[in-house]
């Protein structure tokens, strides 16, 4: 039997954004919050349990909006923390949480360095969200309704894959605005700059996952 919905080429954003708005993004921030919030459960399993239900009510979210069904194990492919290719058995689910929780607990001695999982939790939580709604809104033209497991996992495939491109990839600069009448000192100049700098970090993150998630959905072959 033919497949139901592959990854075709995708229509100019223009074109499907008209019709099919993107996800508002402090939707998806809210996803964020709770996907960081539940690696904080000191207990084996539940995390990743706890984890894939939010990620599943976020893809759950995305695609009614959209006007597309996912089937459970298209779900279930696409809300997995662990990847496609994670170990599946209980005991090595344990022994990888084992092994989380000593690497959390050491880097929680060095301060502000402990932040460094539940960010990661919600950036993947974000960005999980952010591209499965930009690939509904402006690469899939399939007319099927129901998105099955194999489209699920060429998307996951791609998803999981943007995170390792993006740090490889410069997306065109952004003209940044410049103060018509600047009064600060110096020092003030300097120190806004900074935090401007930092608040940019979140949107330059999006534009390369953008770049590279875009990019390996067209290279799968199946474009």
């Amino acid at each position: 039997m033919a497949r139901a919905a592959t990854l075709e080429p995708r229509q100019t954003a223009s074109t499907s954004l008209a019709t099919r708005p993107a996800v508002e993004r402090g939707r998806l921030g809210v996803y964020a919050a709770i996907g960081a919030s539940v690696g904080a459960v000191p207990l084996p399993w539940l995390p990743g349990s706890l984890a894939k239900r939010v990620r599943g009510a976020l893809l759950h979210d995305i695609a009614v909006r959209h006007g597309v069904s996912l089937t459970p194990e298209a779900r279930a492919a696409l809300a997995d923390p662990a990847g496609l290719d994670a170990p599946r058995g209980w005991l090595q689910q344990g022994m990888r949480f084992v092994g989380v929780r000593l690497a959390a607990r050491a880097l929680t001695r060095f301060g502000p360095i402990g932040m460094v999982w539940p960010l990661r939790d919600a950036v993947r939580t974000f960005a999980l969200g952010h591209l499965f709604d930009r690939y509904l809104a402006t690469l899939r033209t399939v007319r099927a309704v129901r998105i099955d497991v194999e489209e699920a996992r060429e998307v996951r495939r791609a998803i999981d894959g943007a995170f390792a491109r993006a740090v490889t990839l410069a997306p065109e600069p952004v003209e940044e605005p410049t103060p018509v009448d600047d009064q600060r000192d110096a020092m003030t100049s300097l120190l806004d700059g900074l935090f401007s700098l930092a608040a940019g970090v979140p949107d330059r993150l999006v534009r390369r996952l953008d770049l590279a998630f875009d990019e390996l959905v067209a290279a799968s072959g199946h474009g």
